[in-house]
């Protein structure tokens, strides 16, 4: 008789990566500690030993997102090596985003949180010193991060954005945009223009692929003739944030 095969025991990690996994393959809407404490084959209650609480696995969610994002950034460094800020930025804002689009609901639960993640800082380090290195100065530096927003995490932070799973009336849809003709043309206008190609990855109404690397670009381009208009950079001592 074989021996018996032994369980993984449980972790932080295993726990999160199930997760992970469940919240790609159902949504948000279905992680509960109960469910996921079934699909681990464990007790709900062993999971508090890991995790304390829904809170404490959204938390644990998103650290684990922001490491993804750590890892990604840090291979595509390694691959633009010698390469110039701009082209060092870039890599990293898209590393960032092949996570986002892997993991979509992300954005929504980052935006969420009222603390920020402690794996966070070390990644704005590294976007610091590419600008510091690439010769702007920490004010524009500084002001640059302000400009990228969640960029710099992958992903465009929308103000507002259709209910998640609504569905849609198309007759309904269809009286709504004509309303919206009639009394917004430039609106509805825009809206009929900017109707994605289904090749073209969204996070978001106002965030697809093709949006999302225009920004980028007209950013750099910016911060480009700032770094140029500014003179030689030095480093002046950072002053307390703004």
């Amino acid at each position: 008789m074989g021996a018996r095969r032994r369980r993984e025991p449980l972790s932080r990690d295993r726990a999160l990566a199930a997760a992970i996994a469940l919240v790609d393959a159902e949504g948000m809407a279905a992680l509960t500690m109960r469910r996921l404490a079934a699909d681990l084959g464990v007790e709900a209650m062993s999971l508090y030993h890991h995790l304390p609480g829904k809170e404490g696995l959204l938390d644990g969610l998103v650290d684990a997102v922001v490491a993804e994002i750590v890892t990604a950034a840090d291979q595509a460094e390694t691959e633009a090596d010698g390469g110039t800020w701009r082209t060092r930025l870039r890599l990293r804002f898209l590393a960032a985003r092949t996570v986002m689009l892997r993991h979509p609901w992300a954005p929504a639960l980052l935006s969420s949180r009222p603390a920020i993640p402690a794996g966070v800082y070390g990644y704005y380090e590294g976007i610091l010193a590419i600008m510091i290195d690439g010769g702007f100065s920490y004010r524009i530096a500084h002001r640059a991060l302000h400009a990228f927003g969640s960029l710099a995490l992958g992903f465009a932070q929308e103000v507002f954005q259709p209910t998640a799973g609504a569905e849609v009336d198309a007759d309904a849809a269809e009286a709504e945009m004509a309303e919206l003709a009639a009394q917004l043309p430039h609106l509805a206008a825009m809206v009929a223009a900017e109707l994605h190609d289904a090749t073209d990855p969204t996070l978001g109404w106002c965030d697809s692929q093709t949006e999302f690397e225009f920004t980028l670009d007209l950013l750099f381009d910016g911060l480009e003739q700032a770094r140029g208009a500014a003179g030689p950079a030095h480093r002046e001592t950072p002053a307390a944030p703004l």
